[in-house]
């Protein structure tokens, strides 16, 4: 149980010896079972006003018709001698704020050292079996900057779940059928004959590369159909062409982004073995297919609304903003539409319970669309979720950047992370990165990433100062190691007793807060709340570190010159301190690692001694 459900134990154990002692009148004890989960305990707004704070009284009073202000000074009477709730306060009409027990603090830390990497997850398999599909870029150019914010975002709100107990699948939908393919496959073709291309082909100087390398291949890639060379070209694009800095293959640059699907599904594939038309047989079956000028219309409302030509069912699609949609054209064609429908159908034929699909926000009007189809199929559409994000702006040194120097009319995600791979002088320091600037908005968000910032081996820099912050608990760790003198955490809660300065009591409270954090990231879909909480304890742990100079977790070296030092160091205060920081770094570590960035246990901090780095 983690330290917020024991402080709402305390608070409903309270409310429940009130309304059994009548202290809540007649209605107590039928008002009490009827707020059960409606009242909340939460952090208050100024730090000052306690560690946690609860609006019961509040919820409470009209339940019960006793003034809230009352009802709260019950409540904290009520309060008074609890194991965990040391004091409680009312502020305002009905509030009450709570100070907590250090030694429920200390229980706490040694629950996160007893539990570690699983402190705050759910138990496996737990949850619901989730498909979350998303990147699904045209393979018809390398990953640029705004497709990686799309695979960061899914990938991390995939690692959430798994986190909170749910089966996920990493799915990526391979759009190899179509009239981009065609044109992409056209490109290939007269880069090869040194034609020029047109408006409607691909123009990048990826193009060329592809064509050098196919023309090193035997046999001939070039004799062949229009069909058979897209084919040739998307797997070039999927796998990369060998030693090409601008063409490593998606599938190489999600993975160096840190990304890797369990399913990589062909949109070929579902006209290949006849799933577009038996999803849109389905659909004509239900009624809800007309055809009008040669072409078939999917209508969200069926073909008998459609035939009721300004009935209600109609005049309601229409101000839903769905409008009838081509299935098949006048040609006899499929269009992407019909694609979406058979690959949805396919997806929750494999047993998922929920999908989840991330697009560019550009993509919103498709999204009803689509909970049509799947409600049209007799498939729960409330299974269904989309999740958008906003674009990516690239800047250098404030200024746009507009195109890449290695494909030309593209920024590059692998261009990007190589040149911060080179600044840092570590690989692996751009993908830290992207996922780090990616995720610290909402992807409601636009994001403005620079790339003079992301370089900085500073800490100006927001991703290496919050790395920075690891590696520092780290070397405590190892220094204390070093010395050779002290335990490396209490063996006994009675051990923690001299952790007792407010701000590491604090800081054990912010530990606190990962299951609850965790947890609400992972249902709302929001990893950016992880970033704000790593960042939150960097810059608590650092505001310590800088406000205890005078009373330093380990001796100095200076300290250490003494040959009596020992004789007068308080061990049982060093230990305790080498708990919390290891209960720190657990937590510090669980959270980057929830978002795919890496936990450095050393760094350089260019302008810091190591004796100002780690004592």
């Amino acid at each position: 149980m983690s330290l917020v459900e024991r402080v709402r134990t305390s608070i409903d154990d309270a409310l429940r010896r009130l309304a059994e002692g009548g202290a809540l009148g007649e209605a107590g004890p039928r008002a009490l079972a009827e707020a059960a989960g409606a009242w909340s305990v939460e952090r208050p707004k100024r730090a000052e006003h306690g560690d946690y704070a609860t609006n019961a009284a509040m919820v409470l009073t009209k339940r019960v018709g006793i003034s809230p202000r009352a009802v709260a000074e019950k409540l904290v009477a009520a309060l008074a001698g609890d194991a965990v709730v040391q004091s409680a306060e009312i502020a305002g009409p009905g509030f009450v704020n709570l100070r907590i027990h250090a030694r429920a603090v200390h229980e706490e830390l040694a629950a996160i050292l007893a539990a570690g990497p699983a402190y705050g997850r759910a138990a496996a398999a737990t949850g619901e079996r989730v498909n979350v599909e998303f990147v699904s870029a045209n393979p018809t150019g390398p990953i640029t900057v705004a497709a990686a914010r799309n695979g960061v975002f899914g990938d991390a709100v995939a690692s959430l779940l798994e986190l909170t107990g749910h089966r996920v699948t990493r799915e990526y939908y391979i759009n190899d059928f179509g009239n981009q393919i065609r044109a992409f496959a056209e490109s290939v073709r007269l880069a090869h004959e040194g034609a020029p291309r047109g408006e409607g082909h691909y123009q990048g100087a990826y193009v060329d590369e592809i064509a050098r390398w196919l023309e090193t291949r035997a046999p001939d890639p070039f004799a062949v159909d229009d069909a058979e060379l897209a084919r040739t070209c998307i797997t070039a694009m999927l796998h990369g062409v060998p030693g090409s800095k601008t063409l490593p293959g998606i599938r190489e640059t999600l993975a160096d982004l840190g990304i890797r699907f369990d399913v990589w599904f062909s949109e070929e594939s579902l006209h290949r073995w006849g799933n577009v038309d038996v999803a849109v047989e389905k659909l004509r079956a239900a009624g809800f297919l007309v055809d009008k000028d040669g072409a078939t219309f999917f209508v969200a409302g069926g073909a008998a609304a459609a035939a009721e030509d300004g009935a209600q069912a109609g005049r309601e699609k229409k101000a839903e903003g769905d409008k009838d949609r081509v299935v098949r054209k006048s040609d006899g064609a499929f269009t992407y539409f019909a694609s979406d429908v058979a690959y949805h159908s396919d997806k929750l034929s494999r047993g998922y319970d929920r999908l989840i699909d991330v697009w560019g926000a550009d993509h919103h009007g498709y999204i009803p669309r689509m909970r049509n189809v799947l409600d049209a199929l007799g498939l729960p559409s409330s299974r269904f979720e989309v999740l958008l994000y906003q674009l990516v702006n690239i800047l250098r040194g404030g200024e746009l950047v507009k195109s890449s120097k290695r494909a030309g009319n593209v920024v590059t995600a692998d261009e990007v992370m190589d040149e911060i791979d080179e600044a840092a002088g570590r690989e692996g320091a751009g993908r830290d990165a992207l996922r780090f600037f990616f995720l610290s908005r909402s992807a409601n968000t636009t994001v403005d990433f620079d790339l003079e910032i992301a370089k900085k081996k500073s800490l100006d820099n927001p991703v290496f100062y919050v790395q920075y912050g690891h590696a520092r608990l780290s070397s405590i760790l190892r220094k204390a190691e070093g010395i050779g003198a002290f335990q490396p955490a209490p063996a006994s809660l009675d051990g923690w007793a001299k952790l007792d300065h407010p701000d590491e009591l604090a800081l054990g409270i912010q530990l606190a807060r990962w299951p609850d954090v965790l947890a609400e990231a992972s249902a709302l879909r929001e990893p950016h709340r992880v970033v704000f909480y790593v960042q939150d304890l960097a810059r608590d742990f650092q505001s310590y570190f800088t406000r205890m100079k005078s009373d330093p977790v380990l001796p100095r070296d200076s300290t250490r010159a003494d040959a009596a030092w020992a004789e007068t160091w308080d061990h049982e205060k060093t230990t305790a301190r080498l708990g919390w920081i290891r209960a720190i770094r657990a937590v510090y570590a669980a959270a980057l690692a929830a978002i795919g960035i890496s936990r450095p246990d050393r760094m350089d901090l260019p302008q810091a001694t190591e004796e100002e780095a780690i004592t």
